[in-house]
């Protein structure tokens, strides 16, 4: 059976779980990710605390902390999803002393709190926004055709919390937003600039850097798409004047002849364009200041033109006017 390919959020994730965290961090990293998928279980009368991950390596990081932090030993277990797919659930199970670690962490599960103490510095907060982001996060990849990265959230409280922080955040302040979607509420970011920042703030400077690389290439092609189309658009324009132009000449001429056009300039820059059909405003006014032997620009050509449309409705006009 083929394995699937990794997806960029799993990478993000993985080198996240490797970031070095001082102790402080570690226990904002546990604040956020037990507070978002951990839960109580009653055990021989006592509370005992489980914390879940579908990802192994994040949930030894996790079991990890717990015993750096508090120096306990939990328990592994792994069960298999409900649905088609049947993914496995990692468990890291924590018998004893699990009221005294929640509290140090600032979790109340049945009373919800905001976290002060753990977050006391940009440090440990950006520690909270990794544990945040391990427990419920994903990022598209920057190969997708929009930029998203989003937190989704059982409880609405914490993530108002999380909005709260991002966009607080002391070095600079995230442009996020709230919805809820699928029984969830979702703290999303869309600004690919501001995506790289949080990946920085997560500890996944590696991928951030291939996020950066394809979305400067991404969005150097769509500036070269953008000017291509406006180049395409202007010349379409320009071929629609030019048409105009040359409908009104003949309209002229065949009312007045070349003998009937007072302007010297007009009448010169009448032939030119007779001659030069695809010329551009800025070619006629070089083919025009070498025929009259002085400067003529692109703007007094725009206005000689003018002055025939205005002439040429004007005529039109009165044209229809007589045959009424």
């Amino acid at each position: 059976m083929l394995e699937s390919p990794i997806s960029f959020t799993e990478l993000v994730k993985e080198e996240s779980s490797k970031a070095d965290r001082l102790d402080s961090e570690k226990r904002a990293f546990l604040s956020a990710f037990i507070r978002m998928n951990g839960y109580l279980q009653l055990r021989d009368n006592k509370n005992g605390l489980e914390v879940t991950s579908e990802n192994s390596a994040i949930a030894k990081v996790v079991y990890r902390y717990l015993k750096d932090l508090y120096g306990i030993r939990a328990r592994f277990a792994y069960t298999r999803s409900a649905g088609f797919l049947k993914r496995i659930v990692y468990h890291v199970i924590v018998d004893s002393d699990a009221e005294d670690i929640l509290n140090d962490l600032e979790i109340d599960f049945f009373f919800p709190l905001d976290p002060k103490n753990v977050i006391a510095t940009p440090e440990q907060l950006a520690s909270f926004f990794a544990g945040a982001f391990l427990a419920g996060g994903s990022v598209n990849s920057p190969q997708s055709t929009s930029y998203h990265l989003e937190i989704s959230c059982k409880e609405e409280g914490f993530a108002r919390f999380l909005l709260k922080q991002l966009l607080r955040y002391p070095p600079h302040p995230f442009h996020v937003k709230l919805l809820w979607r699928r029984k969830k509420y979702v703290v999303y970011l869309k600004r690919s600039d501001e995506i790289s920042d949080f990946l920085i703030l997560l500890g996944a400077k590696e991928n951030c850097l291939k996020f950066e690389d394809v979305r400067v290439s991404r969005d150097f092609a769509s500036i070269g798409n953008r000017l291509a189309n406006l180049d395409s658009a202007n010349y379409q324009k320009s071929q629609k004047a030019g048409e105009r132009q040359i409908e009104e000449i003949h309209y002229f001429l065949a009312k007045v002849g070349w003998n009937g056009i007072d302007n010297p300039k007009l009448k010169a820059l009448m032939r030119l364009r007779l001659d030069h059909q695809d010329a551009t405003l800025e070619e006629l006014a070089k083919l025009l200041s070498e025929e009259l032997n002085t400067t003529i620009s692109k703007s007094n050509v725009n206005h000689l033109f003018r002055n025939l449309d205005y002439e040429y409705r004007k005529a039109k006009r009165n044209g229809d006017e007589r045959k009424r």
